[in-house]
């Protein structure tokens, strides 16, 4: 029915209805009730929702009301992943919506994570005077001059000196045969997913990524160039260029993102100069950037790359963030500021040193779960291996990267290596120095394949420092990494185990079936490279070519290298995966070491922990972004 007007006069339209005073009550009550309930949907329902969509604008009309709404929002965001948002493919239009709400999101830092000046970039110089959430087309055309970039390194990036003795130019150009092998087979059988199953010859994509595909291909393409395998790279370039799609919707982890793509991404383009390699990257960090608004500004560590929703791992303490994880992002980000010229992502991980310096370290040390909200520690486990390890890494790396301008970086390395030696470094009754792990005070002698990667990064700390320092941490990375070759030398596939241990009589073999297998996993190498650069040991080049005999005799298989599920038996069962860190690390380090010291030299460049390789800047370094 057609509802009669108030007229002036005339009594209003319930009374023309010719409702008593009870039923008006009820009937007012009623509607007030609809219009509450209409309104609290409008404005309670998460963001994905249609209804805001129709009835609210797209972006934040203020960064006052930005700042402190996304602060609110985060702090509900749930736990466990949230339901499939709309398909960013729903109209034409979506992925510009989408990037236009992302640089709303971040159009000004929170209150909490506001520096009081503009960060330094990687290089000790402060980025190019751009607003941080002025949308793309509104800042000033920016420019990275590449080759004056090339023009500033010591060395040539594939080595400039002539062939070596024949045996260790045998050796390398086996593991070159190794790498294609690798390729080949993912090429055939795996192409755009992310890893091969090299017994099934079929591809696995797997959860990690978010939907986003060729994980294999982005870690592989520095390995492909240095080994001068010039029709893969071009294949794995190709690829990239007309099948890389980053309008994806799903549930990422922001580490593996971060240290797989966007570190190999950047790498390629430090390499070639390619502009496809970069661009792919900028965008790819841009979509991670919701994942730092959270009440402190330490990211969550899932983030579904098309909506920009965040929360934290299900199985994590209490809601909390991990310490190798947003400790993983501060070599990649503060390239993404220089190349992109746009300070917000060196914001982001300068922030998370801010809570970190502010937040009391139990022991020195720095536990594994850290909560988001609240920027303090969840439990007190400190591991040097999963959980905790590249966090340590990135510190004295990025002191490195800096030109060892960034002495905040250095002093938190060091502070950290002397309590990490105090209170886990070990010695077993056999004379094998480990690092235990630490709960709360109460031992764990235990040590992880993950954590062998700390002696070359010990090694690599010790360079720099007086002489009997020096010494001191060269000797304590030469025992480690002895330790971590003893796992390996007391298997039956002379491959190390997931993790061993130094308890009831056992040194250095895993004790539990569930730690007996080998993924293809890297560390072990890693820490053969550096001692091999820092000192010339010809025992580390053996070692290395102990590993390369292993692999081919257990983990090659006729479609590629598989892992295998038991290091102590002769005849092992293989795993059906060919892990794209197998290409972008395991093979590679074992490659640089029977390369010359020039090849990617550590004077011009530092691996990030999925071994891609970032510039160091230089203090003459001439290759600064510039405003056209």
């Amino acid at each position: 029915m057609v509802l009669p007007r108030k007229l002036p006069g005339m009594p209003g339209w319930p009374a023309a209805l010719g409702l008593r005073l009870p039923q008006k009550f009820l009937f007012l009550l009623f509607l007030s009730g609809l219009l509450t309930l209409c309104f609290g949907a409008l404005f309670l329902l998460p963001d994905s929702s249609r209804f805001k969509r129709l009835f609210l604008p797209r972006r934040a009309t203020s960064s006052s009301s930005s700042s402190s709404s996304s602060s609110t929002r985060d702090t509900e965001l749930p736990r466990s992943p949230p339901a499939a948002a709309e398909p960013r493919h729903a109209s034409p239009a979506a992925p510009r919506r989408l990037r236009e709400k992302l640089r709303a999101r971040n159009a000004a830092p929170a209150a909490h994570t506001a520096p009081a000046s503009r960060p330094q970039g990687p290089d000790g110089e402060r980025p190019a005077e751009v607003g941080t959430g002025a949308p793309r087309e509104s800042r000033a055309p920016f420019h990275f001059d590449y080759e004056r970039f090339r023009q500033s390194l010591r060395h040539p990036v594939r080595g400039g000196r002539p062939d070596q003795d024949p045996d260790t130019r045998a050796r390398k150009m086996k593991i070159k045969e190794m790498m294609k092998f690798a390729w080949d087979n993912y090429k055939q059988y795996a192409l755009g997913k992310n890893e091969l199953r090299p017994l099934t010859k079929n591809g696995h994509i797997g959860n990690m990524f978010g939907g986003l595909r060729g994980a294999t291909v982005v870690d592989a393409l520095d390995t492909l160039y240095i080994m001068e395998l010039e029709e893969e790279f071009q294949e794995a370039k190709t690829w990239v260029e007309k099948s890389f799609d980053l309008n994806v919707n799903g549930e990422a982890s922001l580490f593996e993102v971060n240290i797989r793509y966007i570190g190999g991404l950047l790498a390629a383009y430090y390499l070639t100069g390619e502009e496809v390699f970069k661009s792919k990257a900028l965008e790819l960090g841009e979509k991670l950037l919701p994942a730092f608004n959270t009440p402190t500004g330490i990211p969550r560590g899932v983030i579904n790359l098309g909506s920009g929703m965040s929360w934290s791992w299900g199985w994590a303490s209490a809601g909390s963030s991990i310490l190798a994880e947003f400790g993983t992002l501060h070599l990649e980000f503060l390239h993404l500021s220089e190349l992109s010229g746009n300070p917000v992502f060196a914001e982001k991980v300068l922030n998370i040193r801010k809570v970190l310096k502010r937040v009391e370290k139990p022991q020195g040390l720095y536990p594994n779960f850290l909560s988001p909200v609240t920027g303090n520690w969840v439990q007190h486990h400190v591991s040097i291996g999963g959980l905790g390890d590249s966090f340590y890494e990135y510190l004295i790396k990025s002191w490195l990267m800096s030109d060892k301008k960034d002495s905040e970086a250095k002093k938190m390395y060091d502070d950290a290596l002397e309590a990490i030696e105090k209170h886990l470094v070990k010695k077993s009754a056999g004379g094998l120095t480990y690092i235990a792990e630490w709960r709360g005070g109460i031992l764990d002698h235990k040590m992880g394949h993950l954590a062998c990667f700390s002696g070359g990064m010990i090694a690599l700390g010790a360079e720099h420092g007086g002489e009997e320092r020096k010494q001191h941490y060269m000797d304590l990375a030469a025992e480690i990494t002895n330790t971590c070759h003893e796992s390996y030398a007391r298997s039956d596939t002379k491959l190390g185990p997931e993790a061993f241990r130094f308890d009831a009589g056992t040194e250095a073999m895993a004790t539990r079936l569930s730690e007996r297998y080998y993924i293809l996993r890297p560390e072990v190498v890693e820490s053969y490279v550096y001692m091999w650069r820092l000192t010339h040991d010809v025992k580390y080049r053996q070692w290395g070519w102990e590993v390369v005999k292993a692999l081919e005799k257990h983990c090659r298989v006729e479609a590629g290298f598989s892992g295998i599920r038991d290091v102590y038996t002769t005849v092992p069962t293989h795993d059906n995966m060919q892990q794209s860190f197998f290409l972008a690390e395991t093979l590679k380090y074992l490659y640089l070491l029977f390369c010359e010291d020039d090849v990617l030299s550590l004077d011009d460049w530092v691996f990030n922990t999925e071994a891609h390789p970032l510039p160091v800047n230089h203090s003459n370094f001439k290759a600064k972004a510039s405003v056209q």
